[in-house]
């Protein structure tokens, strides 16, 4: 369920530490953004889930065993496609989850400069890569709009970016 991601993952775990078996083999992952939000004249630093209401398991194996855990751990709503038919992400969608969990499992802010046509250019961070994907930026609030595809849904999120200036070539010595 939407909101109770963290009670979910803290329950699953608990109940597999119960059942005996293996927190190894499995890893439940939520990757959150952290970013600034403004709200009455004041910014304040929020961390708000990438595809609210989604978890990913990765696993060595699906065991009957951990598919009756998460299926009877409070807060399940299902998986997907659907329960009886679950099948993992495909290249495209696995890709994506690596991107954003390869910058840790809470995504900060991008460095980012504008070229000279105004562009953005992406030097570093969770935007580096899905420049093919932004498809708004509003400069004022730091923000990329990105949309992003998993499991034949399009998600569109806002990711944090923090402005650089472009680095200036040095001046050629004048013979």
């Amino acid at each position: 369920m939407t909101g109770d991601e963290s009670k979910f993952i803290r329950r699953v775990e608990q109940q597999l530490t119960l059942s005996g078996l293996s927190t190894q083999d499995s890893r439940l992952w939520w990757p959150r953004r952290s970013m600034f939000i403004r709200r009455r004249g004041k910014r304040r630093k929020t961390l708000t889930p990438i595809f609210p209401g989604y978890l990913f398991l990765e696993t060595r194996v699906f065991t009957p065993d951990l598919y009756r855990l998460l299926r009877h751990t409070d807060s399940f709503v299902r998986f997907l496609p659907e329960n009886l038919d679950i099948s993992p992400l495909d290249e495209e969608g696995t890709r994506l989850i690596r991107h954003f969990v390869s910058h840790g499992e809470i995504v900060r802010e991008s460095r980012v400069f504008f070229d000279k046509n105004n562009r953005i250019v992406v030097k570093e961070g969770p935007l580096k890569g899905l420049e093919g994907s932004i498809i708004k930026v509003d400069r004022r609030k730091g923000r990329a709009k990105v949309r992003l595809d998993l499991y034949q849904e399009s998600f569109q999120i806002d990711l944090a970016f923090e402005t650089m200036e472009p680095a200036t070539p040095a001046a050629e010595p004048s013979p």
